[in-house]
């Protein structure tokens, strides 16, 4: 049984070995390894005393995915979250996803976001469908150059107004 849940301090080494697995898979997030512990840690302990909305997933008391919300920087955005997320291989197309999701936006119309953006690589074809589940519009489109492994690495940003979901 998989748990969701708001993170805590004890979950930060598992996280941290969950965002580098993560990572390493270079298809799915915009560095190709977790940051030091110590910066992971600050973010993290950072997101808790602010009260931006991050949860993980929990199997046997390990994160096993995340998905968290946290302020674009500036005063005109700071009602716009980005969203983040990740999970690890083995627990994914199960759903863990759109209930971690569901539970971080919920979290965050009430921390008083009013609209979540979040950028995906092209490639990756079923966070796409899942945002567009979620009520995610497509916003814009970066064009990068294909890797050499044939993986799409288009940017799209895609964006959700979370008043609509109310």
């Amino acid at each position: 049984m998989v748990e969701i849940v708001p993170i805590t301090a004890a979950h930060i080494e598992s996280f941290h070995r969950t965002l580098d697995c993560v990572a390493r898979e270079r298809r799915y997030l915009s560095f190709v390894q977790a940051p030091p512990l110590d910066k992971t840690r600050a973010f993290i302990l950072n997101n808790i005393h602010e009260g931006y909305p991050q949860f993980v997933a929990l199997s046997a008391g390990e994160v096993v995915g995340w998905c968290d919300v946290t302020p674009k920087s500036g005063p005109i955005d700071a009602r716009v979250g980005v969203l983040g997320m990740g999970l690890l291989p083995q627990f994914r197309h199960q759903g863990l996803g759109r209930r971690l999701m569901d539970a971080t936006l919920e979290a965050a119309w009430a921390a008083g976001f009013s609209r979540v953006e979040l950028t995906v690589y092209r490639g990756n074809t079923n966070a796409i469908r899942l945002y567009q589940k979620a009520g995610f519009l497509l916003k814009a489109v970066q064009p990068r150059e294909a890797g050499n492994d044939g993986f799409d690495r288009t940017l799209l940003v895609m964006a959700l107004a979370l008043d609509s979901r109310h």
